[in-house]
C-alpha cells in the first residue's frame, strides 16, 4: 500500500493531476475489491463494480467534495454500490421467474384454449371496412390512433367509434364460441 496520505492525493486531483488519481486507484483497489467480494462473491464482477466505481468518481468529480482520509467514504460507495448490484439482480431474478411461471401458464392455457383465430378473422372479415381497418391499424399494425384517422381520412372520434363498435363484435364472436 502506498504511503502517501489522503490529503495529498486530493490536492492533487483538485490540481487536475491524474497520476494522483492514479495514487488513490492502486491505494485502495485491492482492498476496495475484497471488500466488494465479500457482499458479491464473484471476482470479476467485484472488480467490475470498484473499477466502474472509481471512473465514476473520475468522470464526476466526486474527489472535489471529498476531505482528508477518503478511505470510509471509499468503502462505504462501494458496499452500496454492491447492495444495490445485488437487489438489481434479485429483481431480474424475480423476474426472470415471473416471466417463466408466465411462458409456463401460457403454454398450458395454449394446449386447453380453444381456437379463437379462425373465429376472430371471420368476424373481422364480417364487419364493415371502416370497422376492420380501424382494429387492423391500431391493433394489428401498431399505429397510433390519429395516425390511423388520417390515413383513414377521418376523425379521432370516428376512428375510436370505429373501435369501439368493432371491438365489441369480436368480444361478442369470443363469447358465442
Amino acid at each position: 500500500m502506498h504511503k502517501q496520505p489522503d490529503s495529498e492525493i486530493l490536492e492533487g486531483l483538485r490540481a487536475g493531476d491524474s497520476a494522483a488519481f492514479d495514487s488513490l486507484f492502486t491505494k485502495y483497489y485491492e482492498m476496495l475489491c475484497l471488500n466488494a467480494h465479500w457482499y458479491i462473491r464473484n471476482e470479476e464482477e467485484s472488480q467490475d463494480l470498484v473499477q466502474s466505481f472509481f471512473l465514476h468518481v473520475w468522470d464526476k468529480k466526486l474527489y472535489l467534495n471529498l476531505e482528508g482520509d477518503v478511505k470510509g467514504y471509499l468503502f462505504q460507495a462501494v458496499k452500496n454500490r454492491c447492495l444495490n448490484h445485488l437487489r438489481y439482480q434479485k429483481a431480474q431474478r424475480e423476474k426472470q421467474a415471473v416471466f417463466s411461471q408466465l411462458q409456463e401458464d401460457a403454454d398450458i392455457v395454449h394446449e386447453k384454449a380453444p381456437d379463437y383465430s379462425c373465429q376472430l378473422n371471420a368476424t373481422l372479415d364480417e364487419m364493415t371496412c371502416q370497422k376492420r381497418a380501424a382494429i387492423q391499424m391500431v391493433y394489428l399494425q401498431g399505429k397510433r390512433y390519429q395516425e390511423a384517422a388520417d390515413e383513414m381520412g377521418i376523425s379521432l372520434n370516428s376512428l375510436k367509434t370505429h373501435l369501439r363498435r368493432g371491438l365489441k363484435l369480436l368480444r361478442h364472436a369470443i363469447i358465442q364460441k
